[in-house]
């Protein structure tokens, strides 16, 4: 932001709150507009960005209490009409008197009232212009942030489980294969502007106040590039595909967004790069099934297995454990073998789940029929069923 900023925008107006909102107050407003304004939100609006960006301002400014002092002081003056013309003798009709302008000061600048909060001091010499007193070179460089960047990665399961490392290929903007992205002939270098002496910024006397603003000759950036590169053309950028090499973690669940810093698109003015966002996307196992950090399996077993109970041998992410299924298990029970699970962070693991499926036979043959009868001749089938009988007794009986 800068000090025009502040002369010309109302942060208050752009969250919703009056001029004496509180803290928490401010800070619960900010919330609700973020959520609702955040462009991951509002795909299909393109001003959802700078609405965004504007709410995003705003609260920088008001949830500091020294910046939310100097922005008061400043709009208080322009509140209270400071900034109006006339000259500073009798006669004017500007706010500070029958002056009219500001007594003994042929020109303000808002540096003086901010400048702790824009970094910037005083012109040689102590006037607030320079030695000439009319336009100086101020701050530092503008530098640009690279953009971030997006791509996807698809695992197999057993990878996921045991992380890798791999490589992703990543089209888009990166640093100049040339000139390593200088912007300038290989054997040349940038040169420091002449014009703003290398700070990126100058303030402009402009009547009664000075704004910063960029450099018009650098474009903010502090430097020339006399000779730049023939494959860039001297933006040190250039559109191709990368290489880039990436640990994914152990236990990476599907859907993960893993963050590489540094390796997204390159800043613009010596500006630091973009981060590269990996969206993981996790195939499908063939018995394995993910519940948090824990794995789930099913195991079949026979009528006669889980009236008797067994033991049966199970897989795992690294070889098999030998699982008892209790004599009289019923179907749907879930077996925990701890430890056996996905990894989790810290170098621990998640559970093996392991679920009883108890298989009915579709076909028998005669002597296993004849078996299975002799057995029902001996269930109390009647008893199981006592409650639901009764019921609908009942229900005949009403009717």
């Amino acid at each position: 932001m800068t000090q025009r900023d502040y002369v010309e925008k109302d942060y208050y107006k752009t969250l919703g709150v009056s001029k004496d909102a509180d803290q928490s107050e401010i800070s619960r407003v900010y919330r609700k507009l973020a959520r609702e304004h955040h462009p991951d939100a509002n795909p299909d609006d393109p001003d959802a960005e700078q609405r965004f960006k504007e709410i995003s301002e705003a609260y920088s400014v008001l949830s500091d209490p020294e910046k939310r002092k100097e922005y008061d002081q400043v709009r208080n003056l322009v509140d209270s009409g400071a900034f109006r013309g006339g000259g500073p003798g009798p006669g004017g009709a500007g706010p500070f008197g029958a002056g009219g302008g500001f007594r003994g000061a042929e020109t303000f600048d808002l540096s003086d009232l901010l400048g702790d909060l824009f970094g910037e001091g005083a012109g040689a010499g102590g006037s607030p212009f320079g030695a000439g007193g009319s336009t100086r070179s101020r701050g530092r460089a503008r530098t640009q942030r690279g953009t971030d960047v997006e791509t996807e990665l698809t695992l197999s399961f057993e990878d996921a489980m045991a992380g890798v490392t791999t490589t992703l290929r990543v089209a888009g903007p990166a640093p100049c294969s040339t000139c390593h992205g200088s912007g300038s002939r290989p054997g040349t270098s940038p040169q420091v502007c002449g014009t703003c002496g290398g700070q990126g910024l100058i303030t402009r006397d402009q009547g009664m106040f000075g704004f910063s603003e960029p450099c018009p000759s650098c474009g903010g950036s502090g430097r020339q590039i006399t000779d730049p590169c023939s494959t860039c053309s001297g933006s040190g950028r250039e559109t191709r595909t990368r290489d880039i090499r990436a640990r994914i973690p152990a236990g990476v669940k599907d859907g993960a967004r893993i963050r590489l810093k540094g390796k997204g698109a390159p800043g613009g003015g010596g500006g630091e790069p973009g981060d590269l966002y990996v969206t993981v996307h996790v195939a499908e196992h063939e018995f394995f099934d993910r519940r948090g950090d824990n794995l789930v399996v099913h195991l079949p077993v026979t009528m006669t297995e889980a009236a008797l109970g067994t033991k049966v041998r199970v897989p795992t992410l690294d070889g098999a454990v030998t699982v008892k299924v209790p004599a009289g298990t019923q179907p749907g029970r879930t077996l925990r073998v701890r430890g056996r699970g996905a990894p989790k962070s810290g170098g621990a693991y998640g559970d093996l789940l392991v679920v009883v499926d108890v298989v009915v036979p579709r076909k028998l043959s005669r002597t296993q029929k004849k078996m299975l009868e002799e057995f029902g001749a001996t269930e109390q089938a009647d008893e199981l069923r006592a409650h639901l009988d009764a019921a609908v007794a009942a229900r005949e009986e009403a009717h």
